[in-house]
């Protein structure tokens, strides 16, 4: 979506956690060509947070952390739960992709951070919408 010095994005699912996976999809094809990224390395990721807003940005940033700390780029996403909990929400997820390698994935633009600004979780029947926006 358009948005300027930021990058706009709408990630779409049947459900809660499908829409969650494309969100992270999302934020790597911003960075680079997910195409190019092989799901070779498998890791698991945990995050906690009050709300579904503050957990998409709670997941996108620890994905982004990892890219940030690891140089790792992923490709592929699995959450495997979303539970509630005593303080809100807690998702885990499998994650698989590589090492950023400068000569097989092209770089498009640097993802800064995760904002909260304009974020949405829409929910329909069959359907969910997450709207938020990267600092880039």
């Amino acid at each position: 979506m358009e948005h300027t010095a930021d990058a706009y994005i709408a990630a779409y699912g049947r459900n809660l956690m499908e829409a969650f996976e494309n969100a992270a999809l999302a934020m790597f094809e911003v960075m680079t060509d997910v195409g190019k990224i092989e799901p070779k390395i498998e890791d698991y990721v945990e995050v906690e947070a009050k709300d579904e807003c503050a957990l998409l940005y709670s997941w996108l940033e620890a994905l982004l952390v990892k890219f940030d700390v690891e140089k790792m780029l992923y490709s592929k996403f699995k959450v495997l739960k979303m539970d509630e909990t005593v303080e809100g929400l807690r998702l885990e997820a499998k994650i698989w992709g590589e090492k950023f390698n400068s000569k097989k994935h092209p770089q498009k633009v640097g993802v800064k951070a995760v904002t909260y600004h304009r974020m949405e979780v829409i929910k329909e029947p069959n359907k969910v919408t997450l709207k938020f926006i990267l600092d880039i």
